[in-house]
């Protein structure tokens, strides 16, 4: 399977390679290529934002929100199962 390659509009660092991530909730675990990594982490990171900086009623992390929103409909698109997985 081709790894989708990473947005225009990401900023992330992009990882040399991949690594196992295990979701902190279930212990469910997944593999993710080095593009679905970066993302995962910039996805996990914007949360971690916009929970310190008030929340997602707070306007002021309206930015951070879309960008989440477009984190999280590319790492949908990319990698489906491990969505399910790890995000839903």
């Amino acid at each position: 399977m081709k790894t989708k390659e990473l947005p225009k509009w990401f900023d992330g660092q992009l990882y040399p390679s991949g690594d196992t991530v295990t979701n902190p909730f279930s212990g469910a675990v997944c593999e993710l290529n080095a593009a679905e990594l970066s993302m995962y982490d910039f996805i996990m990171g914007t949360q971690f934002l916009i929970e310190r900086r008030g929340g997602v009623f707070n306007p002021a992390t309206s930015k951070l929100q879309q960008q989440l929103a477009k984190g999280l409909s590319w790492f949908r698109s990319s990698n489906a199962e491990a969505y399910m997985i790890l995000l839903d």
